[in-house]
Formats: structure tokens, sequence, C-alpha cells
């Protein structure tokens, strides 16, 4: 096939982007673990000068994850954070970011403890509240800055409804997908400006590689931060980006299993008697459901509860046997996390409890286990941190 805008995404996972090298006809991208480039003159390179301004290599995951999002333009980045820094460095002394109420503690973290040093400032808003967006959008905002499903209560955003209403006050629409990727999620089809992803999660796969990516397809915009992007530095190395070509290779069959799971665990949860609350947008009770529906392939494989009164969470995350506490998500392996003190540790107690990130608050990072060997290490978790 000629055309690979023709091809459906769970090929285009696999023959997307850069698809082989043509000097030699390799079926993978070759690691050019190369710092600078022979030239053949003075102003006479062969495409490539040095490897923080671009490498072959990540070059091709570029134009992949560009090609998955259904954008133009693709970067890549040594991790998430190098992603949203860049980005945000788009902006100036005096704007204002209009951002989702509960974002990764790490959004949180450099949006107040460094770019408002620099008179970058923020409104954290309910951006699935159309009507809240539309009022905290005032002349010094620039931008609206959405997660959707948001971490860590899956707070779901209608992207195409606050990008009508942001589009018409002239303000750009960045979103973090992270939670779902382009596989379950598009936000450049749905009006979204910017398209954000920390690579280390579901991209990758495999917890063995961190990266983030930016996609656009506004070629000014793209000139704009290819520029940041080779002034600030913080690029994906070459090795990184062959992980990453082939941790999405396999990010179909990975997303179908991993949402699989989740959605029984959910419903398990849901009527175990254990929790007094479960954040999934693929249950039909979740607020975001019919937003979710509408706008993504799938509910995604991330999902919060808290634990009844009568059950220690200390104790059930000591009690754990097969699922591993640790930060990050994403990976084959299923991952607990305590948001208050782990992910979100930055984000001030006030604000936590204000938006329902209570102590209590559990983050459940489906992987790809037997589902029947997840809800067992669960339950009997839960059993053992009975208080009594």
């Amino acid at each position: 096939m000629s055309d690979k805008k023709e091809l459906k995404l769970r090929s285009l996972l696999i023959h997307g982007g850069i698809e082989r090298d043509e000097a030699t006809g390799a079926v993978n991208i070759p690691i050019y673990q190369t710092s600078t480039y022979k030239q053949d003159g003075l102003g006479q390179d062969r495409g490539w000068e040095y490897s923080r301004t671009g490498n072959p290599t990540r070059a091709a995951v570029e134009k992949l994850i560009a090609d998955l999002e259904q954008g133009a333009f693709g970067l890549a980045f040594a991790s998430g954070l190098a992603a949203i820094s860049t980005v945000l460095s788009l902006f100036q002394s005096g704007d204002k970011l209009v951002v989702s109420d509960n974002i990764y503690g790490g959004t949180f973290r450099i949006l107040d403890n460094v770019f408002k040093h620099f008179g970058i400032t923020y409104k954290i808003v309910d951006t699935s509240d159309l009507a809240k967006v539309e009022a905290a959008i005032d002349e010094d905002v620039k931008a609206v800055y959405i997660e959707s499903p948001a971490n860590p209560l899956l707070t779901v955003t209608d992207i195409a409804a606050v990008s009508e209403v942001a589009h018409k006050k002239g303000k750009l629409v960045i979103v973090d997908n992270t939670f779902l990727t382009p596989y379950l999620q598009r936000p450049l089809t749905l009006g979204a400006d910017i398209v954000i992803h920390s690579g280390t999660k579901y991209l990758g796969g495999h917890s063995d590689t961190i990266s983030g990516f930016v996609v656009v397809n506004d070629e000014k915009l793209a000139e704009r931060l290819y520029y940041l992007q080779n002034a600030i530095g913080g690029v994906l190395a070459p090795w990184d980006s062959f992980l990453m070509i082939r941790g999405i290779k396999t990010l179909g069959v990975r997303m179908d299993r991993h949402v699989e799971n989740a959605q029984k665990i959910a419903k398990w949860l849901l009527e175990s008697g254990y929790v007094s609350r479960v954040y999934y947008p693929g249950l039909e009770s979740d607020p975001g459901y019919v937003v979710q529906k509408k706008q993504a392939d799938g509910p995604g494989a991330m999902i919060s509860f808290v634990l009844k009164e009568g059950y220690d969470y200390k104790a059930f995350f000591k009690n754990l046997k097969l699922i591993t506490l640790a930060e990050s998500l994403g990976g084959v392996e299923s991952l607990v996390c305590h948001p208050a003190s782990m992910t979100h540790a930055a984000i001030p107690a006030d604000i936590r409890k204000q938006v329902g990130i209570v102590d209590e608050l559990i983050r459940f990072s489906v992987g790809i286990e037997d589902v029947t060997d997840l809800i067992a290490d669960l339950e009997q978790a839960i059993e053992n941190a009975k208080i009594g």
C-alpha cells in the first residue's frame, strides 16, 4: 500500500513513520549512535550535522508519533517533563494558562515552582465543566492545558467542546494524551493544537526507557517548537528512540489487554464491597462515561479507588504480592501508587483535598497479567488490611 494514511491504526503502529533503513534495507531503523556527522564542505552536510539538532533514529520515532496522532510534525524528548517544559517555553512573562484541576504532580510542580518565577501563571479549573473553562479564559490566558482522563481522578474533559470555546477566543489547546495514547484517543482530530505524551508509559510499555513527545499540525508552531527543542536540548537519545519504536509496535495488542483487564477489575472493585469510590471512565456510573465514549476508542487502563473505612491503605500496599508499589504507569506489569505522597506530593495538601486526592486514594495501572491473578492479589491485600 503506497499511502500509509489508508492503513488502519493497528497496521500503522508497525508500518508508520520511517519504516526501514534506505541504505541497507534493514526492517528496523538502526541506532545511529553518533554525536556528529562528516560534512563534505563548508555548508555541505548530508542532512545531518549534530545529534542534538537531528538524528536519523530520533527522526524515525518523531515521524511515527506524528503519523499515529494524525499530526504533521512530531518531536521527541528525553522525558515527558522535557516535552512539557519545551511546550511551556512557548509562553512569556505575563501569560497565563488554564489548567485541569487534577493533573500530574510533575506538571503542577514545573508550573508552580519553575515557570511561575518567569511570570507565566496558571488558573486551576475543572475543565470537565465547560462553563468554568469559558469563564476562566480572560485576556491574559494564552492556552488551556488539559489531561483527559486526568491524573489521578480520571476526570474526562470534552476536548472538542473546550477547543471550540478556546479557539473562539484565540487561545491554544494543549492535551496530555499519556493515559490513552493515540491508539485510543487522537486529540488533534478533536481540535487540540498541541498533544503531549510521556512516552515512558504506554508507548514504551516495558518500563525500560524514559521519553516524551509533542505533536502539532501547524507549521509555524512546529518551527517554534523545533527551535526550542534544539535550543533547550532535552532531546531523546538514539538508543531510547530505538526502544520507543520497538515498544510502539506492540502498543495495539498491549492496550487491548490492558483495557480488557481494567474493565473487569473496575467492575469487581465496584461490586466488591471493599471500596467507597471507583474512578474509571469505562463504568457507566462514571460522570465522564458518555464523553469518554464519544471522543475515545476505549476507557484506558488506569483506575483509582478509595478503600472503605475499616481498611488501612498502608497495610494494603504492604500486603500486595503480585502487584508492585512503584512510581510510573503503563508498563506490562501492574503498578499501584499513593498519589498523595508519591506522584502528586508536589501539589499543596489543601489543593489535593479540594479536588479529591485524599490520603486514602490508590491509583492502579492495570497490567497485562492474568486478570484472575490480579483480582486475587487485590482481594487478599484488602482482606489483610482490615483494621481490628
